[in-house]
């Protein structure tokens, strides 16, 4: 970590301790997430730091939500967790025709905890160092108007700039079909500048060689061009942590 970020997570630290949050349990480069989410503003990035410990608080208090409570979301198969990409990310998939809007939000916000949490800790090496990211598919195949969810989706985005600050890589979309661009353009108001620069909107022949040529044919499943084959979400076996 260069000097100026090092000095500047030290004052983050400084600033944590006055807000009587403590950071003994937290890296550098956790802290630092928090930083370039608040474009390096420490005392933004500090308030943002004690919202997110107070959330993961009281919605995650077990550290971890439970397929049992998600039953109804896990059900349909619509998440799909691959390895890592060329550059090393772990590759989430969502196919929208199997999502329905949810009856119970709280169940559906607990999905998308458990969804990313399990996304972003595949891609520990033994340890969580605080930086890893992810990127995430968005399937737009097949998808009727019983399927279109943008309360679901604007939460999904909510989430990942609020509590999941940094942890985006990139974000495709694909198949979009032109019925939902009115929906995505509302989606996209609730999107901070940050977080709509690493969408890319798959449209072309050329943007889908290039999105096949980033995420790796040995990764990619069969069904977007690649080698691979599906794996949803609930099957994959996450290593335990070294202590």
């Amino acid at each position: 970590m260069e000097s100026t970020q090092e000095i500047a997570v030290l004052h983050m630290r400084r600033s944590l301790e006055k807000l009587a949050s403590s950071t003994e349990s937290y890296g550098d480069a956790t802290l630092m997430r928090f930083l370039i989410a608040r474009s390096m503003d420490r005392e933004k990035a500090s308030n943002m730091f004690v919202q997110w410990h107070k959330w993961r608080a009281s919605f995650v208090p077990n550290g971890s939500i439970p397929e049992s409570e998600i039953e109804d979301q896990l059900e349909t198969r619509k998440a799909y967790l691959q390895s890592s990409t060329a550059g090393g990310y772990p590759l989430l998939i969502l196919q929208a025709h199997k999502h329905f809007p949810a009856k119970d939000p709280l169940q559906f916000k607990k999905f998308v905890v458990y969804v990313l949490d399990k996304s972003i800790a595949s891609s520990f090496k033994g340890r969580e160092i605080g930086n890893e990211k992810l990127i995430v598919i968005l399937d737009l195949q097949k998808i009727s108007y019983r399927n279109v969810d943008a309360r679901g989706l604007i939460t999904g985005f909510q989430f990942l700039q609020a509590y999941y600050p940094e942890r985006l890589a990139k974000f495709f979309i694909l198949h979009m079909p032109r019925f939902f661009v009115s929906v995505w353009k509302l989606v996209s108001r609730f999107l901070e500048k940050a977080t709509l620069e690493k969408v890319v909107i798959v449209t072309n022949e050329e943007e889908r060689r290039d999105f096949i040529r980033e995420i790796g044919e040995e990764v990619l499943p069969e069904e977007y061009g690649g080698q691979a084959k599906l794996v949803a979400l609930q099957d994959v076996v996450i290593p335990q942590l070294d202590g």
